[in-house]
């Protein structure tokens, strides 16, 4: 009896614990679960020959990362400039371009019944509240930016030593079920590794689609914007929110109806993406349902918003190996 007690008294102060650090634990988590997902593409630069030599684990991180940094550098100092240019020029002209919006609306159906003063003066507060807002949270913004680099500097330590917390993790079990879950957990590894290549094609998809879109639509620099849509397309809402605006910015430098198009081509694409492509590309990479896709996206937003959308279908692949070993009860052959 008292050996019960203590122990039930240890799991409550454990889950206080845990409770208290459920952001860190988070970061500790995901930063591990992209570790895993990343070592399919450390492995085939490991197995590169460079005139004789082979890198080993430490050098393939090192490559993947120099290499992820060189290309989103070239990315920021060729096609940033630019557009930067054109949108610093667009809000110079934008008090003269305000009129003749104005003018324009009034020639539109119904338009004399709406009070387009008040709709200008609302517009302006709300920019200006907008302004204020990412004033006041930069501090905040600061901080996520330090999450980020935590979680790739995890993530690196991960790659380079998880095999070590992985064998320790696998210590707390007797040698009989050490060996079931040693196995388990190695199958659910190969699956959510292949969870990288359906987002890839995802990334790729609406890359291609939106580059020739804003083509057609005679949009500036469409083809960064494309590059840039399916680059985001890996952070589940603010990826896209981030480069919608990008693209709507970019395109009210020159027209209005050049802002309903990549609008309207956004709500259109959205919704396919997440009825259509999302589920079949998953289900075909990482062996999931559509329905189990959706609901992992749907559970993993909900309990932590961006991030647990974004783990969430390789979290999914992890729970449904797990399940499908240790509960779900197999017919006999």
């Amino acid at each position: 009896m008292r050996s019960d007690i203590l122990f039930a008294i240890a799991m409550l102060l454990a889950l206080y614990v845990g409770w208290l650090l459920r952001e860190v634990l988070l970061l500790v988590y995901v930063s591990g679960l992209f570790a895993v997902v990343l070592t399919p593409v450390v492995r085939p630069i490991m197995r590169l020959r460079l005139f004789g030599w082979h890198p080993g684990k430490g050098a393939a991180v090192a490559i993947l990362l120099i290499g992820s940094i060189a290309i989103i550098t070239a990315f920021s100092v060729l096609a940033l400039p630019p557009a930067i240019y054109d949108l610093r020029s667009f809000v110079t002209d934008l008090p003269t371009r305000a009129p003749v919006l104005v003018e324009r609306l009034q020639h539109l159906p119904f338009a004399n019944k709406l009070d387009l003063t008040q709709i200008t003066g609302e517009a302006q507060r709300a920019a200006s509240t907008a302004a204020t807002y990412v004033i006041s949270s930069l501090p905040n913004w600061a901080s996520r930016i330090f999450e980020v680099i935590m979680s790739i500097v995890l993530t690196v330590y991960f790659m380079l030593e998880g095999d070590h917390a992985y064998q320790w993790f696998l210590s707390f079990f007797a040698p009989a079920r050490r060996k079931r879950l040693d196995e388990t957990l190695q199958r659910a590894e190969v699956r959510m590794g292949k969870w990288l290549l359906g987002q890839g094609l995802l990334m790729l998809i609406l890359g291609i689609t939106s580059t020739i879109v804003f083509g057609l639509l005679h949009i500036r620099y469409y083809y960064l914007l494309g590059v840039l849509m399916g680059i985001t397309n890996i952070i589940p809402i603010a990826g896209a929110l981030v480069s919608v605006a990008l693209a709507a910015m970019v395109a009210a430098v020159d027209s209005w109806s050049k802002v309903m198009g990549v609008l309207i081509f956004q709500l259109l694409y959205s919704q396919i993406e997440s009825a259509y492509l999302t589920p079949r590309i998953m289900r075909t990479s990482v062996d999931l349902a559509g329905l189990s896709v959706l609901i992992a996206l749907l559970f993993g937003a909900s309990l932590a918003g961006i991030v647990g959308a974004l783990v969430a279908v390789p979290t999914a692949v992890l729970v449904a190996v797990l399940m499908d070993e240790y509960l779900v009860q197999h017919d006999a052959e």
